[in-house]
């Protein structure tokens, strides 16, 4: 008995020949002859002008690599033009098949990495990445205008301009838009004045660079510092206190103080009892560290007011900021003084950070996905 077998997307080819070689299925296949119109005249011809073969990957065959042998036609036209005839195998100037290629975009999207991509599919780590590029292209958006609020940050991209970038992303989605090839002021002030006639409002970090590079583009807008960002200058007074005064520890209590340091950082109510143990001891061994932790945790008691009732009660947060100072400044302690000299510096920005509702979290979020496809992709340009 002699039958055809139709193979998925070979349904308008002819088979004239199978054969296995070296763990691989050889394909010989050509296309039903028909009039094909002339790209130059348009007339229809059924004149052949002569035969060529052309070896195709194909995908594979019952776990096999399969390779067609496609035997085209070449047509010519009355008035002289000679072309190819028409197919839904391959594309002009390809080696692969239409299906190799859909299915390669498809599991270059879905796949763990280019290399093992390219594995499957007998072929280059770039050619993987050339079709890549290809389909995720058209999805590369120019900005033409920015929203009214962004969200703006700097990551360690490591380009030829500089070693430093800085992402933008929409701050109410929380999409990034664009991603600027260095972090200096010029760059940044030149990009937001020509795109950011809509911005009212900007989230960032404590950068000088940032606030000035947007305050020299657009004017007066209401910028938001990312509650991190200053809280952090508290905890790393705190632990420079800890540096400075366990130096005059017993040698024992050195050590151990500087492992136990997170006893210090925790919250007092969320502390175990072991860990309560330990914060009396050290505490206990420095007064001077007593009243650094003392003044950590009144700003921790200050920062959660503020969220409850900086909405509703922003001036209430500020004289309550206001004592805090006062607090610091009675205790004399330089590592706490200078941080409270940077809070007034950008105590405008701070506030806004409770009476609006918005954080730089989600684009430190972007930043942590970059660093990880950057360590995915090790190795590659």
């Amino acid at each position: 008995m002699q039958f055809n077998m139709t193979l998925p997307g070979l349904e308008e080819v002819n088979i004239t020949k199978s054969e296995e070689v070296e763990g691989s299925l050889l394909l010989h296949i050509n296309v039903p002859r028909k009039p094909q119109r002339c790209p130059v005249c348009g007339e229809r011809t059924r004149r052949v002008h002569d035969y060529r073969t052309q070896k195709v990957q194909h995908l594979k065959v019952f776990e096999r690599t399969s390779y067609l042998f496609y035997r085209k036609r070449r047509y010519v036209c009355p008035c002289g033009k000679r072309f190819y005839e028409k197919n839904s195998i391959v594309a002009y100037y390809q080696r692969h098949s239409k299906e190799w290629n859909q299915a390669l975009g498809l599991r270059v999207i879905q796949g763990k990495n280019f290399k093992d991509t390219a594995a499957q599919f007998r072929t280059s780590p770039n050619t993987a990445m050339r079709r890549f590029d290809t389909i995720s292209s058209p999805t590369l958006k120019e900005v033409e205008s920015l929203p009214k609020v962004i969200a703006i940050d700097e990551y360690k991209g490591d380009t030829t301009e500089g070693k430093y970038q800085v992402i933008i992303a929409d701050g109410d989605t929380g999409k990034p838009l664009d991603i600027l090839p260095n972090r200096s002021v010029e760059t940044v002030k030149d990009y937001l004045r020509e795109k950011g006639s809509k911005v009212e409002m900007v989230i960032m970090d404590m950068s000088h660079a940032f606030k000035s590079a947007v305050r020299k583009a657009l004017g007066k807008p209401i910028i938001v510092a990312d509650r991190f960002h200053f809280c952090r200058y508290i905890y790393w007074a705190l632990e420079r206190v800890r540096r400075r005064v366990q130096k005059e520890f017993h040698d024992y209590d050195r050590r151990k103080c500087k492992r136990m340091k997170h006893v210090f950082y925790k919250r007092y109510e969320n502390l175990s009892e072991k860990q309560h143990w330990y914060l009396e001891r050290y505490l206990g061994l420095s007064e001077e560290l007593r009243r650094a932790y003392g003044l950590k945790e009144a700003f921790r008691e200050w920062f959660k007011k503020a969220k409850e009732i900086g909405k509703n009660q922003p001036g209430t947060v500020k004289s309550l900021l206001k004592e805090f100072y006062q607090k610091v400044e009675n205790a004399g302690m330089k590592e706490f003084i200078q941080a409270i000299k940077t809070l007034k510096n950008w105590q405008v920005e701070v506030l806004n950070s409770f009476t609006f509702p918005y954080s730089n979290g989600f684009i430190e979020g972007l930043n942590n996905q970059t660093k990880v496809i950057k360590r995915n992709a090790f190795g590659f340009r």
